[in-house]
């Protein structure tokens, strides 16, 4: 490992100060949430000096409110604390079985939310269920609070729509609606633990007669980043999820994914993988917001 310098500000205008410090004097500097992915990079495949920023001892990023419309979630809040939070998994099954996902038991102690958006790696699986559950980024810098819709944030592999001097405060996410919810599903070479290989998440919302009345569609894994569908939700949107409209959003998935080959499968895998998950994704949200998950 090179040499770094590290500094834990407590508030966040003295944060965004040291940001915008180095960024005037052309320095490099990395921000610290969970560290999950940061450490490993360190020790890998990155190891020239920058300073890192920890950012965890800043009351913003640790807040999880439910006001109003609105859930807040705060960047630097662990995996293992939001997967226990009985609220949010009520309002969010999906999204919580996506940071679930995310490593062993011990790593979901530290990796965060946040820092999954931010890693920007096309396999992040949080991301396509943030994409459905029509997140809003929280961006701070020293102007004040900007916010950016989640489907925006992530721009390539690795990389995010941050500029210099910001730093992502937290996700705000609106509660659903009645007779709304979500589901994530991806697919590993192995039982846990591995990264996914194509992935998929669904949210419908449904009349009283059990009818899809809006939908949102989101796939990860075959594409530089996760990928809106519309086409797929449009398949869904006016039906009551049967196997008519379930295949043709899983054909809609299979037909925008634009996936690679590798060691741990094919295109054509991929593409066939992300339909079948799409399907059963759509099948789980519908259930749970007909009130039978």
């Amino acid at each position: 490992m090179g040499s770094f310098a590290y500094t834990a500000p407590k508030k966040l205008e003295q944060a965004l100060a040291v940001l915008n410090k180095h960024a005037a004097e052309g320095n490099r500097i990395q921000v610290l949430a969970g560290g999950t992915d940061l450490l490993v990079q360190l020790k890998s495949i990155d190891s020239e000096p920058r300073t890192i920023l920890d950012i965890k001892k800043i009351a913003e990023t640790s807040q999880l409110t439910f006001d109003g419309d609105h859930v807040f979630i705060g960047s630097t809040i662990s995996c293992a604390v939001l997967y226990e939070n009985a609220e949010l998994k009520e309002m969010f099954p999906g999204l919580t079985e996506s940071i679930d996902l995310i490593g062993s038991t011990q790593i979901q102690g530290k990796a965060t939310l946040g820092g999954n958006l931010c890693n920007a790696s096309p396999a992040g699986d949080t991301i396509s269920a943030l994409f459905v559950n029509g997140a809003t980024c929280v961006i701070a810098n020293e102007s004040g609070l900007r916010e950016m819709p989640v489907d925006e944030f992530v721009v390539g592999v690795g990389r995010n729509a941050l500029q210099p001097g910001e730093l992502l405060l937290g996700l705000k996410l609106p509660k659903p609606a009645a007779n709304t919810s979500d589901a994530y599903l991806r697919f590993i070479p192995r039982t846990e633990m591995d990264i996914a290989v194509a992935g998929a998440a669904v949210s419908v919302s449904l009349d009283d007669n059990g009818v899809c009345v809006a939908a949102r569609v989101a796939i990860g894994a075959v594409a530089t980043t996760a990928l809106n569908v519309p086409a797929a939700v449009e398949a869904l949107v006016g039906s009551a999820l049967d196997a008519s409209a379930l295949q043709k959003a899983a054909e809609a998935s299979s037909a925008a994914s634009s996936p690679i080959s590798d060691k741990r499968g094919t295109e054509e895998f991929r593409r066939k993988i992300v339909g079948v998950l799409t399907k059963r994704a759509a099948t789980t949200a519908y259930a749970r917001a007909k009130g039978e998950g």
